[in-house]
């Protein structure tokens, strides 16, 4: 079906968020470190979950260059644990979209006091123009259908001089449909691009600066989840064993697509033609 049908219109996108990240905050509270950040950790230096996120958010703002004051766009915030660290950490300000109305609702709660908007929406229908866009484990959720589109919009938004900064998993071959039991179960309508398929929708866009890969950190990341939440299944009984099994399996079948390479993590760094200074990548 996805092969000639978009399964990542506005209309789906909302429901496909809800489906995943509306399941309920007190499973990820216990799940994730106490940011409460969805995605890869980065375990250079780091000794524990809580560092590692910590470490990927200050990798982030790093590799953005943020200087107090700039504007920053996040294109699917989360509970919004990345704005909050550039914000305290940066004095920028900051703007976080998601379509998932539990996400932002906590999201608003525990950024409370500081310089940070949220809006629950999609992409697409957002406007303005920012000094730096940043996603993380968003793109997963574009579809390829919708990733030019997706490239183009962060074109409108984007500062000429601005810096872009993409972070998601990526495949060993371009796919355009999605796993069906991920599709059923976790993610529905997502699609893990490669490559080649991020780099060919950006293309006459933008200039790619910098590429990272860290995808064996997602591994070590994964695990801790899983430790963490299997520790804690009798202070959530609503979430009932099919359910358990079901998570289990998602948590366990991620870490070995990563350990065993056929799953990467991404970081992309786009900025603008004519840019004639160079771009120093960190790590």
């Amino acid at each position: 079906k996805s092969r000639v049908m978009n399964m990542q219109t506005k209309s789906k996108a909302a429901k496909n968020a809800k489906h995943h990240y509306n399941i309920g905050n007190d499973l990820y509270t216990r799940m994730l470190d106490k940011e409460m950040a969805y995605s890869c950790g980065y375990w250079k230096n780091a000794q524990n979950l809580d560092e590692s996120q910590v470490d990927k958010f200050d990798l982030i703002c790093r590799k953005l260059k943020l200087e107090k004051g700039m504007t920053i766009l996040d294109i699917g915030s989360g509970w919004g644990g990345l704005l909050r660290h550039a914000v305290k950490n940066y004095g920028v300000i900051a703007t976080g979209i998601s379509p998932a109305d539990q996400q932002i609702l906590l999201a608003r709660e525990k950024s409370a006091g500081l310089d940070i908007q949220f809006h629950q929406m999609d992409y697409r229908d957002f406007t303005g123009k920012f000094d730096r866009i940043v996603s993380v484990g968003m793109m997963e959720h574009v579809g390829p259908k919708n990733f030019r589109a997706f490239f183009e919009k962060c074109d409108e938004l984007l500062a000429d001089d601005g810096i872009m900064l993409h972070h998601l998993i990526s495949g060993t071959r371009a796919q355009i449909e999605t796993d069906g039991f991920f599709n059923r179960y976790i993610f529905p309508g997502g699609v893990i691009p490669s490559p080649a398929q991020i780099t060919n929708a950006a293309e006459n866009l933008f200039v790619l600066e910098d590429v990272h890969n860290f995808g064996l950190d997602y591994d070590k990341t994964l695990m801790e989840w899983f430790k963490n939440i299997n520790a804690q299944w009798d202070q959530i009984p609503q979430y009932d064993l099919r359910f358990k099994r079901m998570w289990n399996y998602y948590l366990l079948a991620s870490a070995a697509g990563f350990r065993s390479r056929k799953l990467n993590l991404n970081q992309y760094v786009f900025r603008r033609g004519g840019i004639l200074e160079p771009y120093i990548p960190v790590r």
